[in-house]
């Protein structure tokens, strides 16, 4: 036992050194903030915000789409008009029949 205390160098006996690596692994390893725990989680959330991005790019390039036929056809632009602002004409009565929820 005394042979393998005295191949451990003399720096890997200071209590510094053992301190800084003690600490090194807590911080690395065991503590709820550790290097891998963090790094998963930020690879989740970079993953999970790429997946809202494209879905809000479709979202962008459908309503371009819907916009760019708003300004070329006037009918669409009257029947768009009528269903989601519930416009009319003036010799028109506009009757609103909800659903009821069963």
């Amino acid at each position: 036992m005394r042979r393998l205390i005295d191949k451990i160098p003399s720096w890997l006996k200071n209590k510094y050194v053992l301190t800084a690596i003690g600490f090194g692994i807590w911080i690395l390893f065991i503590d709820d903030r550790d290097f891998i725990t963090t790094h998963f989680r930020h690879v989740s959330e970079l993953h999970k915000l790429e997946a809202q991005k494209k879905y809000y790019e479709s979202q962008i390039s459908t309503v371009q789409a819907e916009l760019d036929q708003l300004k070329r056809n006037p009918a669409t632009l009257e029947k768009y008009a009528r269903e989601k602002y519930l416009m009319k004409r003036d010799n028109e009565d506009l009757y609103v029949i909800k659903e009821s929820a069963k």
